[in-house]
């Protein structure tokens, strides 16, 4: 099994719509929680890229087919490739897969085709399966990159990403495909949807706490994050000097509740990324953690972290969602960028707005201020909803 190497990365969310943004709000802990456009009258917040932001010079070639979140993983992609050093041609097309995530599929265009339907009474746009369906962005990703590899979307709620990433990283090992476009994407700020997060009485109207006392909910955001994967040789026979090696994938299902996340599966998951790594847990020398702000999901994973690692030896923690917001189906690709951008920079980002941590939670949350130290490995975990979880491990490239 060849190594797996992380050759480039993109981002396009509201905490930056390139690297350098992106990195500086991360380490600076500067939130992006707005008001959200589609509720205007509303308390709720949430993470929303600015409205002024023109995707139009996007490599598709219809536009009007495409929902926002297969914009937000084209343009995302852009980015990744364009630091791979990767160009249409230099690759053979067929050898390229597009392994994303995605939560919801479009989620927007759906809104807006419902209120068509049914408040105005006028017929749906002739686009409004392609724009609604949860393959498109995959789809829209290899048409504007000339992709033809295997292509599809995983879909496992707020651990899409990190499934998405885990299983591009087999295909390359395995050599099934020479180059994997992979990461998730999410454009869920549609009226519709922030009102059903709403019924579940768990988004914070004041901004997203992870690990404080007074945490109380998430705040919802959209995003596309991207990693473009090799193998170690095939990077470098074309010249490219890899980021990081992404090294171990483990999931697993609580098997429990739809909504209540367990310790267990959460352990479950983290070991066997350690053990696909070929790691000890002694190795990991920072975690970034799914760490909503929930109250229950932020006591769970700390327990879990606990079991992995020992208690008083796990490593410095830090959740970056105090920072994005929560991306759902995007939120473990934006993580494991800045998992990578961490161990490039030799730089832990911090839990933002952690002024006074929950005693309960006794790990080193890294609050409030960036840390310079050296991370040799790091973890990158993704807890979903329905039990589903996902684990990455990231290392140094000997």
């Amino acid at each position: 099994m060849s190594n797996v190497v992380v050759s480039g990365i993109g981002v396009t969310c509201p905490s930056g719509l390139d690297l350098e943004t992106y990195w500086a709000s991360l380490t600076a802990g500067r939130p992006c929680f707005t008001p959200v456009r589609a509720l205007p009258d509303s308390d709720i917040i949430a993470a929303e890229i600015d409205g002024s932001v023109d995707f139009s010079g996007l490599p598709i070639s219809v536009p009007g087919a495409c929902d926002r979140n297969a914009v937000l993983a084209v343009s995302a992609a852009g980015h990744a490739l364009a630091d791979a050093g990767l160009t249409l041609g230099s690759v053979a097309p067929e050898r390229i897969a597009v392994i994303l995530g995605n939560g919801g599929g479009g989620l927007m265009s759906l809104d807006t085709q419902y209120e068509r339907l049914f408040a105005e009474n006028k017929r749906p746009h002739p686009f409004s399966v392609v724009r609604a369906m949860g393959s498109s962005s995959a789809s829209w990703v290899s048409i504007a990159y000339g992709a033809q590899g295997p292509c599809f979307v995983i879909a496992s709620a707020c651990a899409s990403a990190t499934h998405a990433i885990g299983v591009a990283a087999q295909l390359v090992r395995s050599g099934i495909v020479d180059v994997a476009i992979t990461g998730g994407t999410e454009a869920p700020l549609s009226r519709g949807t922030l009102l059903a997060w709403n019924g579940m009485k768990i988004m914070s109207r004041t901004g997203c706490r992870p690990f404080s006392r007074d945490r109380d909910g998430l705040v919802v955001g959209e995003g596309a994050g991207i990693l473009v994967l090799e193998r170690e040789v095939h990077a470098r026979a074309r010249g490219c000097l890899p980021k990081v090696a992404l090294a171990g994938f483990g999931s697993g299902a609580d098997a429990g509740d739809i909504v209540a996340p367990t310790v267990d599966g959460m352990v479950r998951a983290m070991r066997a990324a350690l053990a696909d790594a070929d790691l000890a847990a002694s190795d990991i020398a920072y975690v970034n953690a799914h760490g909503t702000g929930t109250r229950a999901n932020d006591l769970t994973e700390v327990r879990a972290l606990r079991e992995v690692f020992g208690a008083g030896t796990v490593p410095p923690v830090s959740s970056t969602k105090g920072t994005t917001g929560h991306a759902l189906g995007a939120a473990g690709a934006l993580e494991a960028v800045a998992t990578v951008l961490a161990m490039t920079h030799s730089v832990a980002p911090p839990t933002a707005h952690l002024t006074d941590q929950d005693p309960e939670l006794d790990i080193d949350a890294i609050p409030l201020q960036a840390r310079s130290m050296p991370i040799r490995a790091a973890m990158s975990n993704s807890f979903a909803f329905g039990g589903l979880n996902a684990s990455l491990i990231l290392r140094q490239v000997s």
